[in-house]
């Protein structure tokens, strides 16, 4: 059987992107991700949410736009990190 996270139902939140408020639903494994990676790059989570809102095709909505950018880090993080278990052995 698989083992899954805990698992809320997205919750809506306000956010300003360039002076215009806006909702995004996302989980909270997500919302807490983007605070992580908006600490990490020393940036407030709505800095970071406008970034991404800017860098998206248009066809893309924000929400999905938001789950992409913290799967990429994610993956980048255990991309890095699987290089640094082969470089040490």
């Amino acid at each position: 059987m698989i083992d899954l996270p805990p698992m809320t139902a997205p919750r809506k939140r306000s956010v300003t992107i360039e002076g215009h408020a806006t909702s995004v639903s996302l989980e909270d494994a997500f919302w807490r991700a983007l605070d992580q990676q908006a600490q990490l790059a020393g940036q407030t989570r709505a800095c970071l949410i406008g970034q991404i809102d800017r860098a998206r095709p248009p066809e893309v909505g924000l929400a999905t736009a938001l789950r992409l950018f913290v799967l990429a880090q994610v993956q980048a993080g255990a991309d890095a990190a699987s290089s640094s278990q082969h470089a040490s052995a």
